[in-house]
């Protein structure tokens, strides 16, 4: 009896570690990968995540390493925080998909806006580190509940340019820019630890781009745009950690099969048999 949120057919693995894929149709047998639904990546988090398709975005980038391998699903909703998302977890994962089967995988990249500081500018979009962390653990819970194969990928919130944060604020409200600043790096990287300590609790993947970034040199500039938000640069980091844990985890776009039969396999006086 296959499990809850699990596939009712597989494939046999490509590698070890890599979730089952679903056909439509076991009983084809080698009839070919045609049979195959696309499996989903899914993306969930706030606008670093909603972003990630512009020109130059990381998921846009995801998208193209997992070309015809997998569909990529943006759920980014730019200003939310971790509190805000459980109200969504339940229609962007229900438990019994309505279409099609559970992702393969999901990021989970929420934190900098739960960061912001209270008493500050942004204050209504602060979340006390504690809840933070027992968020994630709500929302990693019911991905779990959903799928027992699903790869489970938290990112850290992003480290803070307070001076590009302060100069973007300039930009846009010249003297009236506030005077405090509404985020700090220090608190960013508290949230960045929790998220992490979370990650190796509940035994899932997780990238510390908080970490990751400032190792480089210049950091604040290359990586950031306004101080949080990413510079094309920052987004070329984020996919190659993203494509670097997923590959760990199992998901190589090598092994994955095509959705369809490659062009060349397609006979030009009868194109049905590559189909059959």
């Amino acid at each position: 009896m296959a499990m809850p949120g699990s596939c009712p057919s597989t494939t046999a693995a490509p590698s070890a570690g890599h979730p089952p894929i679903c056909l439509t149709d076991a009983s084809a047998g080698g009839a070919g990968s045609q049979d195959m639904l696309r499996p989903r990546l899914v993306l969930f988090g706030d606008s670093i995540t909603e972003q990630s398709f512009r020109p130059g975005g990381w998921g846009a980038a995801l998208a193209d390493t997992y070309s015809r391998k997998a569909d990529v699903v943006v759920r980014g909703y730019g200003g939310y925080n971790s509190r805000w998302a459980l109200f969504l977890i339940q229609r962007i994962f229900p438990l019994v998909p309505t279409v099609g089967l559970p992702p393969v995988a999901t990021t989970i990249f929420f934190g900098a806006n739960d960061a912001a500081l209270p008493g500050r500018t942004s204050q209504r979009q602060h979340v006390p580190v504690e809840e933070y962390k027992q968020n994630l653990k709500t929302i990693v819970n019911h991905l779990k509940d959903c799928s027992k194969s699903m790869v489970i990928l938290l990112i850290t919130p992003p480290p803070i340019d307070e001076d590009g944060r302060e100069r973007y604020a300039r930009s846009l409200y010249g003297e009236d820019a506030r005077r405090l600043p509404e985020r700090t790096n220090e608190m960013a990287g508290v949230y960045a630890g929790q998220c992490i300590e979370l990650a190796k609790e509940m035994d899932v993947q997780c990238v510390d781009l908080w970490s990751k970034m400032q190792t480089t040199e210049g950091w604040q500039k290359l990586y950031l745009s306004d101080g949080l938000h990413l510079t094309p640069e920052g987004n070329a980091l984020v996919h190659k950690e993203v494509v670097q844990t997923l590959r760990g985890a199992g998901l190589k776009p090598e092994d994955m099969p095509h959705d369809f039969p490659h062009h060349s396999k397609i006979d030009g006086v009868h194109p049905e048999r590559a189909f059959q």
